[in-house]
């Protein structure tokens, strides 16, 4: 998502973990379990449409609870909004590439990117081996460039596009794509967090992933079958007829194999370590360059101007990368494929991130996230127990911190000692830090991971979270292999 090295340097100098020995685990859980409560009920009321407002002002309140319970311990005011302030800060970067990913969608669309992929993607995929191909695709696509993010804003909305007019679920389709390219951020030497867990941990970068493959090819394994099994079982019943919607994709646009230089070059900027939002920026302006020369047609349309010119073709360009942008089809099952949300369609998510920023911050200025992390420790007492303990940390500092960072920071922190004192080597914390708290973050709705990803490929985390099997599955494995103690490493002894 960023520069591996500057993030992860970032991160680890300027991450403070902040104690309050007066609080009780009670007082620290209470915001937890008040969040909980006030979350299943707004959902119970709202269903899907919680993320349009309300669960956003939830999660205030959860930060108000949590304010409560930190001036009753003397935290004063400015203490807590210097920390969401810092939270704030940490999604800077986020929200910039929410942005540009808004942007690249419009542009893509109207260039007839997304609509190229789809076109030839549906002569080449099938329902029965769909699924399947997208974590593959992803997963190659998530290793060449270190970014779960940078797959999703890519081939990932134009494999929602495939799965969508293949009469495939979108939870599926979200599902596999994000196993797929959570497994390749996992194993990427240039992924951020791939560095971050190694770092906090103590041990070198390649150690980490050659001990971490253990477990993830295992998970990513069975999911392929999983995803096998799903595809062989599809009904597709009444998907609309593959051929009419080739003719309509070819009418609406000037289909074209030099359209995939667009996300080609995108591609190649990320694996050269380009930052992305440079990369993002560039394939936004590559798109409506492209757009100019293959579809002015479609630009005209958009604009509703007689003929091209250079004021129209600028309007139609900025309408893409800013607003709601639709292409005209007579086809109803491409109504949707033929329509992107530009910037604006990322202010909700954008939203929901910041308000997730204040209860994580608020959480950790009153100290209760490292207080709810050392009761998790001091909990167990075996081996068995210390790798439950550091699963369970990182999964509830992925839905209390709001931030995958935060949850491989926080207990590689606090649990690196504990490791080291039951004669552990420094990879089993990483790995575990890795399996718990890099994956399971998209499955969470108010983490920057599952607001991103639901917001870039449109379908809620409920609709996919089942679906997101590698993600899930991911902490049981690295569970199961400490139970029945399999390749569970000991520190050398001199």
């Amino acid at each position: 998502m960023q520069d591996n090295k500057n993030i992860s340097e970032i991160k680890i100098e300027n991450q403070k973990i902040i104690k309050n020995e007066e609080l009780s685990i009670w007082q620290a859980m209470f915001p937890v379990l008040a969040l909980v409560i006030m979350l299943a009920y707004n959902v119970f009321v709202f269903g899907d449409d919680a993320l349009s407002g309300s669960n956003q002002f939830v999660l205030l309140l959860g930060g108000a609870v949590a304010a409560f319970v930190g001036f009753r311990n003397k935290i004063s005011y400015k203490v807590m909004i210097e920390e969401v302030a810092e939270n704030i800060k940490s999604t800077v970067g986020a929200i910039l590439i929410l942005l540009m990913v808004g942007a690249l969608a419009g542009t893509w669309l109207i260039s007839g990117v997304i609509p190229a992929m789809i076109y030839y993607g549906l002569q080449v995929l099938n329902p029965t081996i769909f699924l399947a191909a997208c974590l593959i695709i992803c997963a190659v696509i998530s290793i060449a460039t270190g970014s779960s993010w940078t797959t999703s804003a890519t081939v990932g909305i134009a494999l929602i596009g495939i799965g969508e007019a293949l009469g495939v679920s979108l939870g599926m389709t979200a599902g596999a794509v994000l196993s797929g390219a959570y497994f390749g951020d996992k194993m990427s030497p240039m992924s951020d967090t791939t560095n971050l867990a190694p770092a906090m941990a103590g041990t070198d970068l390649f150690t980490h992933i050659k001990y971490m493959a253990l477990t993830t090819v295992p998970t990513v394994i069975i999911t392929l079958i999983i995803f096998i099994i799903i595809g062989l079982t599809l009904d597709t019943n009444g998907v609309a007829d593959v051929d009419v919607l080739l003719v309509d994709i070819n009418k609406a646009f000037n289909i074209s194999p030099w359209l995939f230089l667009v996300p080609v070059f995108v591609i190649v900027l990320i694996v050269k370590k380009t930052p992305p939002l440079i990369a993002l920026l560039a394939g936004t302006i590559l798109g409506g360059i492209f757009a100019l020369i293959f579809q002015p047609d479609v630009v005209t349309q958009i604009t509703g101007a007689q003929e091209l010119t250079f004021t129209s073709g600028y309007k139609g360009i900025m309408q893409a990368i800013t607003v709601k942008t639709s292409v005209a089809t007579e086809n109803t099952a491409l109504v949707d494929l033929f329509t992107a949300g530009g910037m604006s369609k990322m202010l909700g998510t954008i939203w929901l991130i910041l308000c997730a920023m204040v209860f994580g911050g608020i959480m950790d200025a009153i100290g209760a996230l490292a207080k709810i992390s050392a009761f998790m420790l001091s909990l167990f007492d075996s081996v068995f127990g210390l790798f439950a303990s550091t699963v369970f940390t990182c999964i509830g500092l992925n839905f209390t911190a709001s931030d995958q960072y935060l949850a491989i920071v926080v207990p590689g922190k606090m649990y690196s000692k504990a490791y080291a004192d039951k004669g552990l080597a420094p990879e089993n914390l990483s790995r575990t830090l890795e399996d718990s708290g890099t994956v399971t973050s998209v499955l969470i709705p108010w983490n920057t991971c599952g607001a991103y990803h639901s917001g870039v490929l449109g379908v809620s985390v409920f609709d996919y979270a089942i679906y997101a099997v590698f993600n899930w599955l991911s902490p049981f494995m690295t569970l199961i292999f400490a139970a029945f103690k399999i390749k569970i490493k000991e520190l050398a002894t001199k």
